[in-house]
This record gives structure tokens, C-alpha cells and sequence, in this order.
């Protein structure tokens, strides 16, 4: 079955700015041992990129998003157009390895599994430019990490964290990602409440809530991260800066909360308290460790990663207070309505 799965490919687009960015990922989709059933670029409420994308890429297809703002629009869009067994999600500003869909494919083979991701690696600030890989989509270089940033939060730049082992997981990455088709009417689309859309924040976590109500509504059903399922996911200047790094823990504690009010607080925080709990302890130790033995920048990744769990858990206590606010701002305006505004209001909708 897996020399012959046909895998749709969804790319959301959303700005010029990812221009080269957006073609270097079709290109190295095109390059795939397992060729793709067909690509899809979904443009999110751009008129101008959807016309351009549309005439640059004539053997792509090319829609517009039917949906919300924002990407959980954008990859139902493109679910509902797609045409493949198994729907495989890539960030427009990623390339894929050419055993990227060979390895989800292997994988299919079992009935059980509902979905596949792979390893994210970071494209940092100095990295082989888009216009490059659009070429030769296999980066030569993968630029520098900062030397403060520790790899147990590489989450908070759309990569693969350190702690993260191959085999069955709760979730997969959103950016490296595939799932049967037949699995969405089953579990829903992805919720265009959570995640990035329009909003300020660097908000994310749909994927995260997707995954586990699919579990929940298929039980049976198995989510495996495979690390030979390969992408590189390009991580911006500003992105690398230590404001953002704070900011993107705090969003994605508000984006925890929203995802335990949708899943509940068992699944929406499981695999983040066996994180907290065991992985970022040892990687305080570690950075402790470095200092100690001459690289000082070890201290800094002590102190990011100590600051990441602060404001991340900030965050989420901020969602849930926020939460709590509107259910009793709810039932304060049931009850000034009273019982049979209330049926009224219940029989005109």
C-alpha cells in the first residue's frame, strides 16, 4: 500500500513575503521519492497572492480559503479539497526532505493509524535563503542557534522539541503532519477558535486539540511521531530573539487554556506535564552543567528555560481566569433574563 498511497499535499500561504518561501515548498514536494497525489496552496483571504500564486504555479492547485481567517480555515479548506487517502500538511515557510512522504506512507499500512508527523528542524537566521532551496530544495546550511535558546522549547519557533521520542504521541506537529481523509468527518475540522488567526498573539494549538478530539472520538485510533519524516521550518531574525520566546510561551499557555475548555484538562494537559515534569528539570540541570564546565551560555538556557515554564503556565492561568469570567458573565445574563426570556430566546433559534 505505501509505494502506491495517494497523499495530498495542503500548503497554506497567507503573505508576498513568503513569496520564495512558499515556492521552495511546493519544489521540494515535487521532489518526493513518494510522489504527491496532487498539491494544494490554499491563499488565506489574499486576493492578490491567490492570483498570483495561481498563475506561477499551473500545476499546483490554488484556492482561495472558504473559511475564517486564519490556518485552521486554511487547512479545512484544503482538507475539503483534496482528493488523496491521506492529507499531509507543510508550512509555507518549510522544505521537506525527499523521504518526507515515504516515511508517513510506510506508516498507513496499519489501519489503526490515524495519523503521522515528523522531525521540524530549525532554519535559523543565516540559513540557505528561499530563493535557493527553490532550486535545490535540501538546505546547505542551517544556520546559527542562538546560543541562549534551549532545544526543549524549540516548539515556540514551529520545530520539534528536545524530550519528543518516535513512537505513539498524544499529538503531532501541525507544520508535519498527515492524517487520512476518512478521519475528518469523524473528528470535525480544526477549530478556528484556537490557533492562528487574525489575533495579535502568536497563538497555536489546533493541531493539539484536533488531534486528542480525534482520539477521543476514535479510540482506537494512533497518532505516531516518525523522525525520519523529515522537514526544515524556517525560524525568522525576530523569531529568534528572546522578547519573542517569551511572548510565544505566553501565547501558548492561553492556547493550552482554550484547548482544555474544548478537551478537557486530562488530555488538553498530559503530555505537558510529563514535559514539565521530567524534560525541562533535566535540561536546567544540564545548562547548570555547561556553565560549570566553561560555556556560560549554559546559564542562559537554564534561565530561558526556567522563564519559558513561568510564562507559559502564566498564560494558561490568565486563559482559564478569562474563562472563568465569561461563564459568569453567562449566567449573569440568563438569570437577569429570566426563565421565560430565556424559552423565548431557545424557541426563535
Amino acid at each position: 500500500m505505501s509505494t502506491t498511497l495517494p497523499i495530498s499535499v495542503v500548503i497554506c500561504a497567507y503573505t508576498e513575503k513568503r513569496w520564495d518561501d512558499v515556492h521552495a515548498a511546493v519544489a521540494s514536494v515535487r521532489a518526493q521519492r513518494h510522489a504527491p497525489f496532487e498539491i494544494i496552496v490554499v491563499v488565506d483571504h489574499n486576493p492578490a497572492l491567490h492570483a498570483r500564486l495561481k498563475a506561477s504555479l499551473p500545476d499546483v492547485t490554488v484556492v482561495e480559503n472558504r473559511e475564517d481567517r486564519g490556518l485552521s480555515g486554511g487547512k479545512n479548506t484544503g482538507v475539503a479539497v483534496a482528493r488523496g487517502d491521506v492529507v499531509a500538511f507543510l508550512d509555507d515557510d518549510a522544505v521537506a526532505a525527499p523521504g518526507w512522504l515515504e516515511a508517513f506512507a510506510k506508516h498507513y499500512d496499519d489501519p489503526r493509524v490515524a495519523g503521522v508527523g515528523g522531525l521540524t528542524l530549525p532554519l535559523w537566521p543565516g540559513s540557505t535563503p528561499s530563493d535557493a532551496l527553490v532550486d535545490d530544495p535540501v538546505p546547505a546550511t542551517t544556520g546559527t542557534r542562538p546560543r541562549w535558546f534551549p532545544e526543549e522549547f524549540d516548539w515556540t519557533v514551529g520545530c520539534t522539541y528536545r524530550g519528543l521520542t518516535p513512537g505513539p504521541v498524544r499529538n503531532v506537529m501541525g507544520g508535519n503532519a498527515s492524517f487520512r481523509r476518512d478521519m475528518f468527518p469523524i473528528a470535525g475540522g480544526f477549530s478556528s477558535g484556537i490557533g492562528r488567526s487574525f489575533h495579535k498573539r502568536p497563538l497555536g494549538c489546533e493541531e493539539t486539540e484536533f488531534c486528542i478530539r480525534l482520539r477521543q472520538r476514535s479510540p482506537g485510533s494512533e497518532l505516531i511521531y516518525d523522525d525520519q519524516a523529515v522537514i526544515w521550518h524556517r525560524v525568522p531574525s525576530e523569531r529568534a530573539r528572546f522578547a519573542y520566546f517569551r511572548e510565544r510561551c505566553y501565547a501558548e499557555g492561553l492556547s493550552k487554556a482554550l484547548v482544555t475548555q474544548s478537551v478537557g484538562s486530562q488530555d488538553g494537559l498530559a503530555s505537558e506535564r510529563a514535559h514539565a515534569l521530567r524534560t525541562l528539570p533535566r535540561g536546567v540541570l544540564a545548562g547548570v552543567s555547561d556553565a560549570v564546565k566553561g560555556d556560560r551560555a549554559g546559564l542562559g538556557r537554564a534561565g530561558a528555560i526556567t522563564v519559558g515554564l513561568a510564562w507559559t503556565a502564566w498564560g494558561y492561568a490568565m486563559g482559564q481566569y478569562a474563562a472563568r469570567r465569561r461563564t459568569r458573565r453567562s449566567r449573569r445574563l440568563v438569570a437577569r433574563a429570566g426563565p421565560e426570556d430565556v424559552r423565548g430566546r431557545e424557541e426563535t433559534t
